[in-house]
C-alpha cells in the first residue's frame, strides 16, 4: 500500500509538471502567434534564440501543442507556396487564442508571483 501511495505522489508530480510545461509551451506559441503567422520550426528556434539558448523546445513538442490548439479552435492553419514547389504549413492565431493567451499569462503571472513570494519569505 505504501508503495502505490508512494507511486502515486510521485505520478503526480509528474503530472504536474507536464501540465506546467504545456502550458508554457502554449503561452510560448500564442505569444509568438500574436505578434504574427509562423511555422513551427520558427517558432523553435525563436523560443531558442530569445531565451538566449535556455530554452530549447522540441518540434515534436511544437507540432503535440499546435495540434492541440487547432483542435480546440484557438489557432488555424494555412498552407503557403515557398520556393517554386514547396510549401509550409503557418499557423495564425484565433480570438478564443488571444482570450486563452490572457489566461494562461495571468496563471503564469500569478504562479511565478506565488513562487517568488514564498522564496523570498525564506531567505
Amino acid at each position: 500500500m505504501l508503495y502505490l501511495s508512494q507511486h502515486l505522489k510521485v505520478g503526480v508530480i509528474v503530472a504536474e509538471r507536464n501540465y506546467f510545461i504545456n502550458g508554457i509551451t502554449e503561452l510560448l506559441i500564442l505569444s509568438f502567434l500574436k505578434n504574427h503567422d509562423a511555422y513551427v520550426y520558427e517558432i523553435t528556434k525563436s523560443i531558442e534564440e530569445k531565451s538566449g539558448g535556455l530554452l530549447s523546445i522540441s518540434q515534436n513538442t511544437i507540432y503535440t501543442a499546435t495540434y492541440k490548439l487547432e483542435n480546440e479552435g484557438k489557432i488555424s492553419e494555412y498552407s503557403k507556396l515557398v520556393g517554386r514547389k514547396r510549401t509550409r504549413i503557418y499557423y495564425h492565431i484565433e480570438d478564443e487564442g488571444i482570450n486563452y493567451l490572457e489566461q494562461l499569462s495571468n496563471n503564469y503571472n500569478n504562479t511565478i508571483n506565488g513562487v517568488k513570494t514564498i522564496l523570498d519569505s525564506l531567505n
